[in-house]
């Protein structure tokens, strides 16, 4: 069995001053992490999801995935900064050191935050959530169906049909 590994979050989020929507996964996958940007495993769909409900095209380099979530006012991140983890695996993760989202928040015009998957609103609730009672605007975090290939019960067309009931009043 592998053994737990101490990681940082090696790339930066994407958003701009006009973002609307902040997409939250809980830590970058093994994938990931090689290509150091978000939902680099090819099996993942994220990508797929938000070029289908957008109807652009699906973006394949990491320029063409941040132009094509900056132009829409889409910003990503993951709840963790650091924590011990293996691999890929999110219910390994322990000693948890949360983002900075609240400092994100404060430079965006978020609307809606939005996690991807159950475990990315856990996190979210247990470290992030208590830092922004006084914030302006507060809302509680969103949970989307998991993109990642484990979540194989919801197809592709079931996700992006979802995703978008959601994330449409804001795009």
């Amino acid at each position: 069995m592998p053994d737990y590994q101490r990681l940082n979050h090696e790339f930066s989020p994407v958003y701009n001053r006009e973002s609307r929507i902040l997409i939250l996964g809980t830590f970058p996958s093994v994938k990931s992490r090689e290509q150091n940007f978000y939902y680099g495993h090819t099996q993942n769909r994220f990508w797929k999801v938000l070029a289908h409900i957008t109807g652009e095209p699906l973006p394949t380099t990491i320029d063409e995935k941040q132009q094509f979530l900056l132009s829409r006012r889409i910003a990503i991140w993951d709840v963790i900064q650091s924590c011990e983890i293996i691999g890929s695996s999110d219910s390994s993760i322990r000693d948890v050191v949360p983002a900075d989202i609240k400092g994100l928040l404060t430079q965006t015009s978020i609307a809606a935050i939005f996690g991807n998957g159950t475990k990315a609103c856990q996190l979210f609730e247990k470290y992030t959530a208590p830092t922004l009672f006084d914030f302006p605007n507060w809302q509680a975090i969103k949970k989307l169906p998991s993109t990642s290939p484990a979540n194989a019960s919801w197809s592709l067309e079931r996700l992006c049909s979802n995703w978008q009931e959601h994330l449409q009043p804001y795009l």
